[in-house]
């Protein structure tokens, strides 16, 4: 009996290494989805809906932002489309986790509950899934039963996710496998993302490419999920670059950059939704042909939406409105933070905020240098909406600044502090996260000189500068700049850990020039309104002031 036992136990044993071999050969994990068999429209057809950048919200009309409503209307389009007999699978391509009061105070997990409700198959990451750390982002998954993949960010020499995915219908097979802007590891703070792993340049290329021929030796077509964009500033991580650098991809769903586009900017495959559920994409395919008939945007604005799902997000966002919409201040004009304009231009919003930055360092007390050597420096990229005109709530400010970021310091010499600007402005006229809104200093861009860029930052995808030729910086609080003199540079904790390209910032602050406070920014921001502008905004808020100059 006991030789018996330990047969099966050796047998056993031997299955489950075979199984694990097989495993690391190439055996992708497949999933089925049930093949609608009726007569109607899309009868024998598959469909994919895709989703992008929902970034908790839900354009409702023109750019007037509304709630988590958007899942309804996805969950509606689903079923619109099973009506007419199509087999659908519905999927995302990341950035769902922040972006609006009803996910950042919850750290996207209204989100994933909502995406399970509505249905979704295979969801793939975005940056923004990592504003609030990885054992956070897993917990969200948890229960959820929708895949979650991901093929270049690694823990080790693990994907920190499953790299790919095969959908079954019938015998149509369609594998996807996902691409993360390399981005994220300078638009997150480095103490989430310091012990990952974020392939870039060609090495980003050849992951796509062994995704492709690994999904191709077992599956009809290839569709990417690409949360790369096609952004001017992520040149060699746009997701045209993959498409020119690989072969074998039948289609990439992309994200990153908001754009709405049917095709890339050469016809390539490549379809992209916009941002807020403004549309919802479709890619049509023939089950006998195994084929991409079509692909098209889907208007969501009109749609009646699900009940059920829409009486969840209703629910989320009761409970965050009651807390948050109480008004405590006011203001006669629009303040502007939209993406464009902050990340590219000085704006009125960005002054109100670094003023509150400047305010919020005086009144805790804690600088060692003279008041005229403190300035503010932040990143456009953190405001992340804007203020109508009229009453302004928590949950406006906390729109605006959705990341729970604290105000940080960093001592620098005035050369460290020219270092950071010349490299925030590198994009400049194009749009950049770590274009510099600024307190206290006035400078000037000249645009029509180009960036002398040098090596790249450690762990960024940026380039620091080999000489400083487009930033002349005019004056420090009405005074001389002294690139030898010791300024306080006050940020916020992302741009102080080196985010988006502030690593300059991060080399002080690491040396011990620098501490955190603590204080949550978009805390000092309502601080500053109630308190110093007794809730007005007033005049000098009306237009931006001058303090940055582009040529």
């Amino acid at each position: 009996m006991k030789k018996i036992i330990g047969l099966l136990l050796s047998l056993f044993i031997i299955i489950s290494l075979v199984g694990c071999s097989s495993e690391k050969q190439g055996i992708v994990e497949t999933i089925t989805i049930e093949e609608n068999n009726g007569t109607g429209e899309y009868a024998g057809k598959s469909i994919i809906l895709h989703t992008n950048d929902i970034h908790g919200g839900f354009i409702e009309t023109g750019d007037v932002d509304g709630g988590l409503e958007g899942y309804a209307a996805i969950a509606a389009a689903k079923k619109h489309f099973e009506n007419l007999d199509a087999t659908v699978i519905l999927v995302d391509d990341g950035d769902f986790s922040q972006g609006s009061i009803y996910v950042s105070l919850n750290h996207g997990a209204a989100a994933t509950d909502l995406m399970d409700q509505c249905g979704y198959d295979i969801v793939g990451l975005g940056n923004h899934e990592f504003d609030y750390g990885v054992d956070s982002l897993r917990s969200n998954f948890e229960g959820k039963r929708f895949k979650v993949i991901c093929s270049n960010v690694y823990k080790g020499d693990d994907t920190l996710f499953d790299s790919e995915v095969i959908a079954k219908v019938g015998d149509l097979k369609i594998g996807f496998f996902g691409l993360l802007t390399p981005e994220t590891q300078t638009k997150v703070s480095l103490n989430y993302v310091q012990d990952l792993t974020f392939t870039e340049g060609q090495d980003l290329y050849d992951v796509a490419q062994k995704e492709a021929d690994l999904l191709h030796s077992e599956a009809d077509l290839v569709i990417c999920l690409s949360h790369l964009g096609v952004d001017a500033s992520s040149e060699k991580h746009k997701s045209e670059d993959v498409y020119a650098n690989t072969t074998g991809i039948d289609f990439i769903i992309d994200g990153h950059s908001h754009t709405i586009m049917e095709a890339g900017s050469n016809g390539e495959p490549i379809q992209s939704t916009g941002t807020k559920a403004q549309y919802i994409g479709v890619i049509v395919i023939d089950n006998k042909t195994k084929t991409i008939e079509s692909n098209f945007l889907y208007g969501l604005n009109d749609i009646e939406a699900d009940i059920p799902v829409l009486d969840s997000a209703q629910n989320y966002m009761k409970e965050i409105d009651e807390k948050y919409s109480s008004i405590f201040a006011n203001t006669n004009f629009i303040l502007n933070g939209v993406k464009e304009d902050v990340r590219s231009k000085e704006t009125n919003l960005a002054d109100l905020i670094t003023d509150a930055m400047l305010w919020g360092i005086l009144k805790d007390g804690s600088i060692d240098v003279e008041d005229e050597n403190i300035v503010v420096v932040t990143n456009g990229g953190g405001i992340r909406a804007s203020i109508a005109e009229g009453g302004i709530s928590m949950k406006d400010i906390n729109n605006v600044l959705p990341f729970g970021n604290t105000l940080s310091v960093s001592y620098c010499t005035g050369a460290e502090l020219l270092e950071a600007l010349e490299a925030s402005t590198y994009a400049v006229p194009d749009p950049l996260g770590g274009f510099p809104q600024v307190a206290g200093i006035e400078f000037v861009v000249d645009s029509s000189i180009a960036y002398d860029a040098g090596e790249e930052y450690p762990n960024s995808t940026y380039c620091g500068p080999n000489s400083i030729n487009r930033v002349t910086v005019q004056s420090i609080n009405g005074n001389p700049f002294d690139e030898n003199a010791k300024y306080a540079i006050v940020t916020n904790n992302f741009c102080a850990s080196g985010g988006d390209t502030y690593y300059a910032l991060k080399k002080a602050y690491d040396e011990g020039k620098g501490f955190d406070t603590g204080i949550a920014l978009d805390e000092v921001v309502v601080d500053y309104i109630s308190n110093a502008l007794d809730g007005k905004i007033g005049e000098q808020y009306a237009e931006s002031q001058g303090r940055i100059t582009i040529k």
